[in-house]
């Protein structure tokens, strides 16, 4: 056994905000979330809590098609604002580190797996490698993921190359893409976030008739040296996995140049990001609306859950004071 897979767990406070405020009465909403973190391989879920201001008239847990645990919630009287704070507490277990070295099979091989029929590949693998309503299948895509996928090179080798591409080549700008941007035009501008790069390298590999899903979650980030872990400056985000039939799923986060080991956690997957939106639903009323994301991701070493998460509640009501 490595160093690295004699690695101790990871528990985390995970807490993400949600605020809208309208600016005319909204007289009825419904809502699907995905904001809370999944059991999986590699990941416990401790503790998780869903609190909604105004009360919903209705809140009902979920499982969707892929798994995901999700919530359901309608809310029947007017509102100008709504806020949603969900907070959890999850436990990480290192992945192995054979993921980050071993080579994996020819990736063509792979390929040839996928395509044939009937396919001996899981169905959630050969569902995963057909386009989707945000990633189609591009040729122009598949031809510049061909340098890093010649003939006969080892799949999760040449994943790690198309990786460290996209983070080299393609520049990180928050104001460059919205949730809707496709993938051709994060190719042609050469720059977003990371559910672009995510759904670009899905592009990528699915065009090389590849299987790789949408990774939806958070990822702790580390503040400057000498300066606190600040309560909301952390940020959703994703990444996706290929998958591989010697090592089942395995991660890539081409926003980072790397491979999740620690310091990532899931809410969910699926083909895309519209499969795992962490909110999304319909209003009537309402007019425009202004909305704030506030993420927090600590060591559940560093800080107690509660007071955590005291804290959020009171600086979200000073916040609406304020104003």
């Amino acid at each position: 056994m490595s160093e690295h897979e004699a690695e101790a767990p990871i528990r985390y406070h995970v807490i993400h905000e949600t605020l809208y405020r309208y600016a005319a009465p909204v007289s009825l909403s419904q809502h699907l979330l995905h904001m809370v973190p999944r059991e999986c391989a590699f990941q416990h879920v401790e503790q998780n809590l869903l609190e909604v201001t105004p009360s919903a008239n209705r809140c009902e847990p979920l499982i969707d098609w892929f798994g995901n645990p999700g919530s359901w919630l309608a809310l029947r009287q007017p509102h100008s604002m709504l806020r949603l704070i969900a907070a959890s507490t999850v436990e990480v277990s290192p992945r192995p580190q054979c993921w980050r070295e071993v080579p994996g099979r020819p990736w063509d091989e792979v390929a040839a797996m996928l395509s044939a029929f009937p396919s001996i590949a899981p169905l959630d693998a050969q569902e995963c490698a057909l386009a989707s309503v945000q990633v189609p299948l591009l040729e122009e895509v598949r031809e510049w993921a061909l340098a890093s996928f010649t003939p006969g090179r080892p799949l999760l080798e040449a994943c790690r190359h198309l990786m460290g591409r996209i983070h080299k080549e393609f520049e990180f700008d928050a104001k460059a893409s919205t949730v809707a941007t496709p993938v051709a035009e994060t190719f042609h501008k050469r720059r977003g976030v990371c559910q672009d790069f995510a759904q670009l390298m899905l592009c990528a590999l699915r065009s090389l008739g590849l299987s790789a899903r949408y990774m939806s979650g958070y990822i702790l980030t580390h503040p400057a040296p000498g300066k606190p872990r600040l309560i909301g400056a952390d940020a959703s985000h994703a990444w996706i996995a290929v998958w591989c039939p010697d090592n089942d799923w395995v991660g890539f986060d081409p926003t980072n140049n790397l491979q999740p080991h620690l310091e990532h956690v899931i809410l969910g997957w699926g083909r895309d990001f519209n499969d795992v939106s962490p909110m999304r639903g319909v209003i009537l009323g309402g007019a425009s609306h202004e909305v704030e994301v506030q993420v927090t991701m600590m060591p559940a070493e560093t800080r107690d859950f509660d007071a955590l998460l005291g804290e959020v509640r009171g600086r979200s009501l000073k916040k609406k004071a304020a104003e």
